[in-house]
């Protein structure tokens, strides 16, 4: 269990006198196994969680065992409900001074034990940042995220990497998603909804009018509808062969988009699929050189044998007069 889980679980069984295991696996964004294993967690760890069966029964915490919230200002409260951010997103947010606040103040309430173990923040530490990332430009998330509290309308110039020079749009935001260590501004364009990249987002302001977001939708609903979509939609399938050596590295790379067939295995070699949005993205074989041999469709052979011709005539030595 991550620490920001463990509060976030403590939190919704101190605010509650009895809930579900299905509302708490809905409230953290988890399986019901997962939320069942943390239960068993915090019982194994000496906190007195306690599960009635029945229609009005549900996981509560004894009175007086619980998270003592009462010392919490509500903009502690509001930043100690936040799940899922590492202690560097937390400060682009601006976030991360009133939560340590918000967790010393419910540490030290805590009871000591004699054989107390080491605060879960001290010992576990939690960056998603991907490995070499660059350093990020544009807009940053505590710059936005005042304006997106207001539920104003922005009008953004956007440098989208496959547009020619950056487009002056007006969107209706729902928030902000951090995913896999990069933040986006979520939100709907001519009733249409986007994930924008903030450091893609060059200028940005407030147009003087309320968000036009569409009914019954939230910014889980629409981020998680668009992640979907994203992993699952696709223009070409290319079938390919991938050497022993490199198959972890593709997984890597690629995730879900990378299908493996286990019925197509070799002591060198893995029969996938891999799935692209478009005939232009099958350039992302190109690192893995001849490690990787791509079946079909034609086109896909097609395009990586012009681009590494090309590549090889880039490179080519200069005619000696």
């Amino acid at each position: 269990m991550t620490p920001d889980r463990f509060f976030s679980l403590m939190l919704l069984l101190a605010s509650r006198d009895a809930v579900t295991t299905q509302e708490l696996a809905s409230a953290l964004g988890v399986s019901l196994r997962t939320i069942t294993r943390d239960l068993n967690w915090l019982r194994d760890a000496g906190l007195p969680v306690t599960a009635q069966r029945g229609r009005l029964g549900g996981v509560a915490m004894l009175p007086g065992s619980g998270l003592d919230l009462t010392r919490l200002t509500p903009g502690e409260r509001d930043h100690l409900s936040l799940t899922g951010l590492d202690e560097k997103q937390r400060a682009e947010l601006n976030a991360s001074v009133e939560s340590q606040r918000a967790l010393s103040k419910i540490v030290a309430t805590q009871p000591r034990r004699v054989h107390e173990l080491l605060p879960l923040t001290d010992v576990v530490h939690v960056d998603s940042r991907p490995w070499l990332q660059a350093r990020a430009s544009g807009t940053t998330p505590a710059s936005l995220i005042g304006a997106v509290r207001r539920g104003r309308r922005l009008r953004i110039e956007y440098d989208s990497p496959r547009e020619s020079c950056p487009r002056d749009l007006v969107v209706d935001p729902y928030g902000l998603l951090a995913k896999a260590g990069i933040w986006y501004l979520v939100a709907d364009c001519a009733q249409v909804p986007r994930m924008y990249r903030l450091e893609r987002i060059t200028t940005w302001k407030e147009v003087d009018q309320p968000r036009r977001i569409r009914e019954s939708q939230t910014l889980a609903t629409v981020a998680a509808a668009l992640i979907d979509r994203w992993e699952h939609n696709h223009a070409i399938e290319v079938s390919a062969t991938i050497d022993q050596t490199q198959i972890e590295r593709a997984q890597r790379i690629f995730g879900q988009r990378l299908v493996r067939d286990d019925h197509e295995e070799s002591a060198t070699g893995h029969k996938v699929t891999i799935r692209f949005l478009h005939l232009e993205d099958v350039r992302a074989l190109l690192p893995f050189g001849s490690t990787i041999t791509v079946h079909d469709p034609t086109e896909a052979r097609a395009h990586l044998r012009d681009l590494a011709t090309n590549l090889a005539h880039h490179y080519a030595p200069s005619p000696t007069s």
